[in-house]
């Protein structure tokens, strides 16, 4: 006989609205975890699109992404001749609003090359950019649908294909331009502003400027060759993928990994505390019975059993329900996260341990009891 069911048994309904609550505790730990992992999948997912292998950018700076950083267009071509390249491409980033369907649509916008690296890496419907200008291609998350206009700046876009799960480190979606039309949207001044810089200089700024140059090299050749080549040009940095990889997760989630990491340990400190106060009050509620064992001979393991067996049994069901839960509502949340089953064993490990030491109340409480108790009206 299982005196921890048959005690759960006599009271299963307010065990199960316990248990309940518990589920969404522990499923908002897993969310944070989940909307982690997604924090660190959206940083990536902008630098491994153009499946480069080099990223040049401004002498100083980490990167387009970390820092500012601008170079002169005309760089591919002394980039593409340095030995072992084999493909290049000059992209520029930059996050814009627009007005659509009569709301402000906020965008991260890719500018390439059409025939050369920094594209989308997979079209999910339409078709790739196949004119240098006024056409675009977009994440289903802008809400766009293929052949809408959109307007950036001073000209009008139209759609033509449509990707996903493309979005950037702050959560905007991309959207990919030509390079020249992001080149216009980025560098070149409003005319009120031209016509001033053409009447004090002369000459309008040049806008064949872009954020960085990537290139992939020959599997023959390793990045970090081409990476020390080219720093020894003064004004250009170069670092290999891995290189880029480890800044944008060091400068860009670095802090939301330490404050998603701080709340995870609350919450779960929230959850002991939680289980044990639960216990603790469980075993209160029978000290008679637990008394009158003692007093017909059972052992100290049985008591134990009891209680830690209830806290398990609370931990699983509500770690049960707390997945399934976010399993099924994560896709709507604003952000996207990712549930890897690694995460989801680590916390129910922890969850396992968390109701053991809260146990610990309760049992102490239990072997305190007088048996004697049991005899008194």
């Amino acid at each position: 006989m299982n005196l921890a069911f048959r005690d759960i048994r006599h009271s299963w309904g307010r065990f199960l609205l316990t248990c309940f609550g518990l589920s969404l505790l522990l499923g908002v730990v897993l969310s944070m975890i989940g909307i982690y992992r997604g924090l660190v999948e959206d940083a990536l997912t902008l630098a491994r699109s153009p499946q480069a292998d080099i990223w040049v950018v401004e002498s100083g700076s980490r990167g387009p992404f970390a820092e500012s950083s601008r170079i002169p267009g005309d760089t591919r071509e002394a980039i593409a001749r340095l030995h072992g390249i084999v493909a290049t491409g000059a992209v520029t980033y930059q996050s814009v609003a627009a007005w659509h369907g009569g709301k402000v649509l906020r965008f991260y916008v890719v500018g390439y090359e059409p025939d050369r690296l920094g594209g989308p890496r997979q079209i999910a419907s339409g078709r790739a950019i196949a004119r240098r200008h006024y056409e675009m291609v977009a994440d289903a998350r802008t809400t766009l649908s293929l052949g809408d206009q959109v307007p950036l700046g001073r000209n009008t876009f139209t759609v033509v294909g449509l990707t996903e799960n493309q979005v950037a480190s702050g959560g905007d979606p991309l959207v990919y331009l030509s390079l020249r039309d992001s080149q216009e949207l980025q560098f070149e001044l409003a005319p009120p502003a031209a016509r001033r810089e053409m009447a004090r200089n002369g000459v309008v700024s040049n806008t064949d400027t872009v954020n960085a140059i990537i290139a992939r090299v020959s599997p023959n050749v390793p990045p970090a060759t081409v990476t020390a080549v080219t720093q020894r040009w003064k004004h250009l940095a170069a670092m290999t993928q891995t290189e880029q990889e480890n800044i944008l997760t060091r400068s860009v989630v670095e802090r939301a990994r330490k404050q998603i990491g701080l709340f995870t340990a609350i919450l779960l400190t929230v959850s002991a505390v939680i289980i044990a106060l639960i216990i603790y009050t469980m075993t209160m509620d029978k000290l008679r019975e637990i008394a009158t064992l003692k007093l017909i001979g059972a052992p100290d393991r049985t008591i134990i059993g009891l209680i830690v067996q209830q806290a398990l049994t609370m931990g699983v069901i509500g770690f049960a329900f707390g997945a399934l839960l976010i399993t099924t509502i994560k896709d709507y949340f604003p952000r996207r996260v990712i549930l890897q089953p690694g995460d989801g064993v680590a916390l129910a490990a922890a969850v396992i341990i968390v109701c053991v030491l809260a146990s610990a109340l309760g049992v102490r409480l239990a072997l305190k009891v007088d048996p004697g108790e049991a005899l008194k009206g």
